[in-house]
């Protein structure tokens, strides 16, 4: 595929994520409640989650009907272009909930199996985040036009200051948080957002210096790891893995490596 339709395609992404960003920012009811739980009770859905999936599966289904999607909210078609959109309508829902500003639309185009475009919109924050592959990321806000994303140059990893986020699921989270307590005084510090799709962009951004986290679906990472990667930093799983649901690590080199490493020996792949 060439340069052009990538273009298409990320012009495609924009807009979805632009149009579920606008709906979920300007259509949240005063009374929003959970449609449904996935992974535990405290693992919700909304009927905004089920609303901007379909936004974004419509409105790029009415364009490139033969392409195929993957959605955390029940999206699962093959298609026959090669081409295949992963998408998380709404990553930070708990977040949305409690009126939180920190949660994003994320939207990802695959060709043949390898993501080649990745937007991730954070309305609240009045910023978007885009990536092409092999043609670096950018973001767009409250300044003029466009804007080149890179990380932050590496600091020792006792300055560094990581992200993470935990599972719903009671005995995950604890484990979670026994690995957290251990890397905590080997660090600046840790926190945690709520949206991985935005902590991957903000270690795009140099806001952080990197972020783990395990557990996370395609969806949750698609796009952000496309972003990441092409703001200039390693991401990977396990040493030696790419990234997974067993785990996923974003950080400039010279802090991806020993915090990888320090993420192995602690145990944070497994429960």
């Amino acid at each position: 595929m060439t340069d052009a339709p990538y273009a298409e395609l990320l012009g495609l992404a924009r807009e979805a994520a632009r149009r579920a960003g606008e709906l979920l920012r300007d259509g949240r009811p005063a009374d929003l409640a959970v449609a449904r739980t996935k992974s535990s009770p405290i693992d919700v859905v909304t009927e905004m989650d089920i609303a901007a999936e379909k936004l974004i599966t419509d409105l790029i289904s009415a364009r490139r009907p033969d392409d195929g999607f993957l959605g955390e909210e029940g999206a699962d078609t093959p298609g026959s272009s090669g081409v295949r959109w992963v998408i998380d309508p709404l990553d930070g829902t708990v977040n949305y909930l409690y009126g939180l500003p920190t949660w994003s639309v994320s939207v990802a185009a695959e060709l043949d199996g390898e993501t080649v475009v990745g937007v991730v919109a954070a309305p609240m924050r009045g910023e978007t985040y885009h990536a092409v592959r092999g043609g670096g990321a950018r973001a767009t806000g409250a300044w003029e036009g466009e804007r080149a994303l890179a990380c932050r140059t590496a600091p020792p990893l006792e300055q560094a200051l990581v992200s993470t986020g935990f599972n719903y699921v009671t005995d995950v989270r604890a484990h979670q948080a026994g690995v957290a307590a251990r890397l905590i005084p080997l660090l600046r510090d840790v926190r945690r957002g709520g949206s991985a799709a935005i902590d991957l962009c903000d270690v795009a951004c140099g806001r952080l210096d990197g972020y783990y986290e395990r557990g996370l679906n395609p969806w949750d990472f698609a796009a952000g790891d496309l972003i990441a990667r092409e703001a200039g930093a390693l991401t990977g799983g396990r040493p030696g893995e790419p990234l997974s649901r067993e785990l996923t690590v974003a950080a400039p080199p010279g802090v991806f490596e020993p915090l990888q490493r320090l993420l192995e020996d602690f145990g944070a792949w497994h429960d």
